[in-house]
C-alpha cells in the first residue's frame, strides 16, 4: 500500500524532472546528459526508499490513523526527491566545469 504515494506523486516528479532536464538549455553535451540522468535516477530511487521508510514509520506508530501511513510516505518521498534535486542543481555547474 506504500506504493500509492509514489503513484500519486509520479506526475509531479515527472514535471520537476523534466524542468530539471530542460533548463538551462545550453550547454547540452554528453557529460551533462549523463549527470542529469544519474541525478534523476538517484532522486527517484531515494524517493522510493524514503517512501518505504515513511510508511514503516506510520505503521510503527499505533496511535496514528491509517491515513497517516500514506501521509508520511508522501512527505518522506517528496522530501528525498527534492533534496537530491537541489543537491544536483548546486553540483551541476561545479561538476560540468571540468
Amino acid at each position: 500500500m506504500a506504493w500509492l504515494s509514489l503513484l500519486l506523486f509520479l506526475p509531479w516528479f515527472g514535471l520537476l524532472g523534466a524542468l530539471y532536464w530542460w533548463f538551462p538549455r545550453q550547454p547540452r553535451h554528453r557529460s551533462r546528459r549523463l549527470f542529469d540522468g544519474a541525478a534523476l535516477a538517484l532522486a527517484f530511487l531515494a524517493s522510493i526508499g524514503a517512501m518505504h521508510w515513511g510508511y514503516a514509520e506510520g505503521v510503527a506508530d499505533l496511535n496514528a490513523g491509517a491515513i497517516w501511513r500514506q501521509v508520511l510516505a508522501v512527505l518522506y518521498a517528496y522530501g528525498a526527491f527534492l533534496a537530491v534535486m537541489v543537491l544536483a542543481l548546486m553540483l551541476r555547474p561545479k561538476v560540468l566545469q571540468r
